[in-house]
């Protein structure tokens, strides 16, 4: 398991466990990420994703809505929904993530955790969400330099940049400006 994968998967764990305890204070949220992962910058990125999920997560579930035909969020098996989440939101708001990194990353998460139709589900609605937003698989993701997320020279780390929700020159009327 790559060292981002093992980032994903304890962002995955975290999602899971907000679900079920959403009173989850900051410093147990950083300790589970401590406890599971040595590197510091892998860590930092795990801490990133579940950040900008939870920042992003009406956007990104309103994404999913409309990309998983017949399926409302809310009836998805915890662990679907969060990998979808997780998928989705590196799909639209992480700049270094190529997109066909993103659907192998959230399928094999997918295989690892979840049923036995996960992977295709999560294939599916991942690919329809990609195809409605522009990002094919063999594409990287990229945000325009106006949106200062993950650019140098905005001042603003990824983070803060997702965290405070400055996607707004990257995805307006619900898709990305840039595609």
């Amino acid at each position: 398991m790559s060292r981002r994968s093992r980032g994903r998967e304890v962002a995955l764990q975290l999602l899971y466990e907000r679900e079920h305890n959403a009173r989850m204070d900051r410093a147990a949220l950083e300790q589970f990420a401590r406890e599971r992962i040595r590197d510091e910058s892998i860590r930092e990125f795990c801490l990133l994703l579940f950040d900008g999920v939870v920042a992003q997560v009406a956007d990104i579930d309103a994404k999913i809505a409309a990309a998983a035909e017949n399926w409302r969020v809310s009836r998805m098996t915890t662990v679907d929904r969060n990998i979808l989440r997780l998928g989705a939101f590196e799909l639209l708001f992480m700049r270094d993530t190529p997109a066909a990194v993103v659907f192998d990353e959230a399928i094999e998460l997918a295989r690892r955790y979840g049923s036995g139709d996960s992977s295709a589900f999560v294939n599916g609605v991942l690919d329809r969400l990609g195809q409605e937003s522009g990002v094919g698989r063999q594409e990287a993701v990229v945000m325009g330099p106006e949106s200062g997320v993950g650019s140098q020279e905005s001042g603003v780390s990824s983070q803060e940049s997702v965290v405070n929700g400055v996607d707004s020159e990257c995805n307006r009327d619900g898709a990305n400006a840039n595609h």
